[in-house]
């Protein structure tokens, strides 16, 4: 299968080839949830989602990891403006 992905440091086009073919490993930061959820939440976990079941048609092993940042500075901001407590 070739896959090209969209390198954003190069800003190309390039042939996707993983370090190991037998596991494929993909990191995904998610949303931080300081405010209510909009469609800029919803894009990366649909991206993601599809091109991890893609990987997943051809490589052996695929390993998908992604977070949910519960508490940082904008969330502590946030909590502060709405007057609610952070504990």
């Amino acid at each position: 299968m070739a896959l090209h992905l969209h390198n954003s440091l190069s800003g190309k086009k390039e042939l996707f080839t993983p370090i190991d073919p037998q596991r494929v490993t993909m990191y995904l930061c998610g949303p931080t949830v300081y405010n209510y959820a909009h469609i800029g939440n919803a894009r990366p976990a649909v991206v993601f989602d599809v091109l991890n079941r893609l990987l997943r048609q051809h490589y052996p092993q695929v390993v998908f990891a992604r977070n949910i940042t519960d508490i940082d500075d904008k969330i502590n901001t946030s909590a502060k403006e709405n007057t609610c407590s952070i504990m």
